[in-house]
C-alpha cells in the first residue's frame, strides 16, 4: 500500500534572470552522483517544465559520490564553465560548495536538512539570494528509526550506530540518536566510517561489541554505497535500518525516511523554471514531508526476526 503524499510550499512570483546562456541551449552544471532512478525523477521534472536533455537543454556532471573534500573545486569548474544554473542534488554538502562558489549562478538544491539553519537561504518563504531548492525530513527521523528497529528487536539491549566523522551534522546525528537511545533504554555505540576501508572493520566491531542492531545514519557517502552497506548488513547477520528503500531491495532488513526520488523530481522542476526566467530568490524553498517505511520480511526471516504485525501494517511496502 502507498500512503497519501503531502508536499508542503508556498507559490512564488515568476521574475525575469538574466540566464547566462540566453538565446544559446542553456546547460544545466549537475554536483553530486545519485541512483538510476532519482536521476531518472530529476529528469522527468526537467520534462515537465519543457526541458529534455540532448534536445533543448546540456547537463554537465561533476560528481564526488560523498568525497567532499573534492567538492568545492568541482563546483569551481562548473563556475568556471559559465553554466546557466547548478543543480546541487547530494545533499547539503554539495548546496554549500556550490554556494560558495558563486553568489550570482542560479543554484537548485536537494537537502535533507534546515536550509535556514545551515545559511543556505534567508528564509522558506523568501530565500533571498541566488539558491532555492527542496528540503525533506531526513536529520528529524533518525531517532524513529532507531525506535522502529527497537520495536523490530525489543530484546536487544546494544545497538549501533554508524556515522560519517566528515558531515557537517555528524555531532547533531550523535547527539539526536544518544537521546533517543537513553529515552529507549538501549546503550548506544558510535561507529565511524568514511571511506570504503572502515566497513569491514565496523562490521568486525559490531560482532565484538555483539550489538543487536545497527542504524545507519543518513549521510551522501553512505547513500552512494547502498548496496554495498546491506550486503555487509546480511553476510554478518546484523538487524539493519538506514533511510532508502534501495537498501531494503537490496536486501537490508529495514528502511525509513524521505523519499528522495521525490525529491530530485521537485528539483528538476524548479530547474526548468528558472531556466525559463524565475528567479530563485523568488521561488519558496519546497518542504517534502512524505515518510516511507519498507521492510524485508525475506530478510527477516533470515535473520529470525518475527515482524510484528502492527508494524508490518503501517509499512508502505513490504518485500517478501
Amino acid at each position: 500500500m502507498r500512503r497519501r503524499q503531502f508536499i508542503s510550499a508556498v507559490g512564488g512570483a515568476a521574475v525575469a534572470w538574466p540566464l547566462a546562456a540566453r538565446g544559446q541551449q542553456p546547460v544545466i552544471g549537475f554536483l553530486g552522483a545519485t541512483t538510476p532512478d532519482r536521476f531518472a525523477a530529476f529528469r522527468q521534472g526537467l520534462g515537465e517544465a519543457g526541458y529534455v536533455e540532448g534536445r533543448n537543454v546540456v547537463i554537465e556532471y561533476r560528481a564526488a559520490a560523498g568525497h567532499y573534500d573534492q567538492l568545492p573545486a568541482l563546483a569551481a569548474d562548473l563556475v568556471r564553465s559559465q553554466v546557466t544554473v547548478i543543480a546541487a542534488m547530494d545533499g547539503t554538502p554539495s548546496a554549500l560548495a556550490a554556494k560558495a562558489a558563486t553568489t550570482t549562478i542560479p543554484i537548485v538544491f536537494a537537502v535533507g536538512i534546515d536550509p535556514v539553519e545551515f545559511g543556505l537561504v534567508a528564509s522558506l518563504n523568501r530565500p533571498g539570494g541566488n539558491l532555492t531548492g527542496i528540503t525533506s525530513l531526513n536529520v528529524e527521523v533518525e531517532p524513529k528509526r532507531l525506535e522502529l528497529l527497537h520495536e523490530l528487536v525489543p530484546a536487544a539491549a546494544s545497538v549501533a550506530v554508524l556515522v560519517n566523522p566528515t558531515s557537517i551534522i555528524a555531532e547533531t546525528q550523535s547527539k539526536n540518536l544518544q537521546a533517543a537511545a537513553r529515552t529507549l533504554g538501549v546503550q548506544l555505540h558510535i561507529l565511524h566510517a568514511s571511506t570504503d576501508s572502515d566497513f569491514e572493520t565496523v562490521f568486525a566491531t559490531l560482532a565484538q561489541l555483539r550489538v543487536g542492531g545497527l542504524v545507519i545514519a543518513g549521510d551522501v557517502f553512505f547513500n552512494n554505497r547502498t548496496e554495498q552497506l546491506a550486503s555487509l548488513a546480511v553476510r554478518h547477520a546484523v538487524p539493519t535500518i538506514f533511510q532508502f528503500r534501495e537498501f531494503t531491495a537490496a536486501g537490508g532488513l529495514m528502511s525509513y525516511g524521505p523519499s528522495f526520488t521525490d525529491s530530485y523530481h521537485l528539483a528538476g522542476v524548479y530547474i526548468g523554471r528558472v531556466l525559463k526566467g524565475e528567479k530563485p530568490a523568488d521561488l519558496p524553498v519546497q518542504q517534502l514531508t512524505k515518510i516511507e517505511l519498507f521492510i524485508n520480511l525475506k530478510t527477516a526471516k533470515t535473520l529470525g526476526i518475527t515482524v510484528p504485525i502492527p508494524l508490518s501494517g503501517r509499512a508502505d511496502e513490504v518485500i517478501e
